[in-house]
């Protein structure tokens, strides 16, 4: 008679059941077999993917000469504060 003997898995199953219920046991087992097979199928997929080539970086695309007056313009620059100097009097 070992540690886990018939008996035993029997009471553990009796508890297992009561604790979730028969319903969510099915769905657990019919996930769990979902997700081993989306495994094996994303396992295959890498296996038999080319290698792709690497891509290179784009070239920056030079400003439009002159946008339309009606068309909204953007300007990257950087805004400093300026400080007045103090008058003395």
């Amino acid at each position: 008679m070992g540690i886990f003997d018939w008996k035993h898995w029997i009471v553990l199953l009796v508890v297992v059941v009561l604790v979730f219920g028969t319903k969510k046991l099915k769905n657990l087992g019919s996930d769990l077999g979902e997700s081993i097979k989306g495994f094996k199928k994303a396992m295959n997929e890498e296996e038999d993917k080319p290698e792709q080539p690497t891509v290179q970086p784009a070239q920056p695309t030079p400003p439009p000469a002159a946008a339309p007056l009606n068309q909204p313009q953007t300007f990257d620059g950087q805004a400093h504060k300026v400080e007045e100097p103090t008058r003395k009097e």
